[in-house]
């Protein structure tokens, strides 16, 4: 689930393979209207797909000249990042 509340864009729920195809397209619309912050401390279930997402948001923010900050970001997104190689891709952590 996003909420947005001001610049912040609070996110929650899973981010599986199962939940992410939904919330691809879903940022861009709050990050268009002035969101520039994402806290992810209420995301409970994180898969590889979680990293994916990410990168995929801050793409889509910087086509729009803008570059996201997160907050809360869970260890096992993190940990993935790294794993994977793209912690730098990531950006913005707060």
């Amino acid at each position: 689930m996003i909420i947005r509340q001001g610049d912040v864009v609070q996110v929650s729920g899973s981010l599986t393979i199962d939940t992410v195809p939904s919330l691809v397209d879903e940022l861009g619309k709050v990050i268009t209207e002035g969101a520039n912050r994402v806290d992810l401390a209420g995301v409970e279930d994180v898969d590889s797909s979680a990293v994916a997402l990410l990168l995929e948001w801050q793409r889509q923010a910087a086509v729009r000249g803008a570059m996201l900050n997160w907050s809360g970001l869970p260890d096992a997104i993190l940990n993935l990042a790294s794993l994977y190689g793209v912690q730098d891709l990531i950006g913005g952590v707060r």
